[in-house]
Order: structure tokens, then sequence, then C-alpha cells
């Protein structure tokens, strides 16, 4: 691999060979490029070692699953950075967890919008429990229709791979909605699955962990936008040097 001439992509998490996701995530990557996909160089960046000026020169944020983070103030800065800088930017599981704390504090002025996780007792909890736990589970999904995550799909019905335990509260849907943030997937029991950023270049989290897709199945079609995205961002900087 060319890396003089391969978009990078930032993992953001805390790498452990003990989560299924940090081996399902690199691994998709790779498959992409073998299958004469966009090839991306992955590049792991701790949570704890987050500097946002460094990660701005990335092709592709990616916060990865694995929380609780080292440091939640490195996991929202690298959402903020994707947000801001419009780099594309892929959230699953706890990225999208965070990645909706950082929309919520930095875009809608919640300013003490809390993690459950972190902050049990804090006033604004908008990252709560989950009714039911997701870990290791499954569930079916309804997606918007014409939105970019049925529009990656093909469908309108999917059954997605979890390993979670934190959902966003319902009682902000509205205020993030007001400050631009669309929610285009819903459990059948309508609980909130996946958010978009129209106004972005590339800005998806799915609740879900795509990284969990069987081998045989090939990479998920979240992955290949993603990597897409990045190859298209690299593309442009090149040509504008």
């Amino acid at each position: 691999m060319d890396t003089a001439h391969t978009p990078r992509v930032a993992l953001v998490g805390d790498r452990s060979p003990h989560v299924p996701a940090h081996r399902g995530g690199p691994r998709m990557l790779a498959a992409l490029a073998d299958a004469d996909g966009p090839a991306v160089e992955p590049y792991w960046i701790g949570t704890d070692e987050v500097d946002p000026d460094e990660l701005a020169g990335f092709d592709g944020i990616w916060l990865v699953p694995g929380s609780p983070y080292r440091s939640e103030a490195g996991a929202v800065a690298a959402a903020r950075t994707a947000r801001e800088r419009g780099v594309p930017f892929l959230g699953t599981c706890g990225g999208f967890q965070h990645a909706v704390l950082e929309f919520a504090r930095h875009a809608c002025g919640i300013g003490g919008a809390a993690h459950a996780e972190q902050q049990p007792e804090a006033e604004e909890l908008l990252i709560v429990p989950l009714t039911c736990s997701l870990y290791r589970q499954e569930g079916g999904i309804r997606l918007l229709p014409g939105s970019t995550a049925a529009r990656l799909l093909g469908t309108e019905r999917v059954t997605a791979r979890y390993n979670c335990g934190y959902t966003l509260a319902q009682e902000y849907l509205e205020v993030l909605r007001a400050h631009g943030m669309r929610f285009t997937g819903h459990d059948l029991d309508g609980e909130l699955r996946v958010a978009e950023l129209p106004s972005h270049p590339f800005w998806l989290a799915s609740l879900f962990q795509p990284e969990l897709t069987p081998e045989h199945e090939g990479p998920h079609p979240f992955v290949r936008a993603f990597a897409e995205a990045a190859t298209a961002r690299a593309a442009a900087r090149a040509t504008a040097r």
C-alpha cells in the first residue's frame, strides 16, 4: 500500500484485543481494499491522546465503541473536530453516544449535557441507560425513506448487531432536531438507533455496531461509505495543494 497517497483515517478509541469491534473495524477497512474498494490507512488514536489540530489533518474520523473511554473529553473533542472542520465522520455505539453529546453541548448550547455512564447523578442526562440492554443482541431497525442510511443499505428495514447499554434521552430529540440533527433509524418500538447531519459532507452515527457484521457478509455499507468519503476528501485536498 502506497501510504504517501492513501487516505488516512483516525480510529479514535482505547484499543483493546478484548473489544470485538476493535478487531472488526480494521478488518473491514482492509477487506474493502482487498475487494477493489477504497483503500484507506487506519491509525489508532487513544481518547486521552486526541489533539484536534492533528485530527483535522486526517481524511476521516471514526469514533469507535469501547466506552467508558479513558477520556470523555477526548472523545467529545474528536467528534467536535469532525463536525466543525468538515472531516468525514462515523460514530458507532459509544461513538454515537459521544457524537450526540458533543452536538448537544456545542451546537445546541446544552453545556451541562452528560452521559450517565460517567456522571449518573448529573442534572442534564442526555445519554441514559437503555430500557433493555442490547449487549450481544440483534434487533430490527426501520430507516427513514430517503435518508443516507436507507440509501446506503438499499432498504428501509434491516437487522443490526449491538453490544450497547446507553442511548439518547427522548426529551432532547426536539432541540437536537431544531439545530439540524436528523434521526433516521429507529428500532421496531420507535427507539432511536441512527442519526445524521445533512449539512455535513459525511456524518453518520449508529447505536448498532456495523463492525460486528460477519466476514462472509462483506464490509458493512456504512463503513464503505465512510471510506469513500475519506477518499474523496483526500483527493480534494490533494488537488487544492
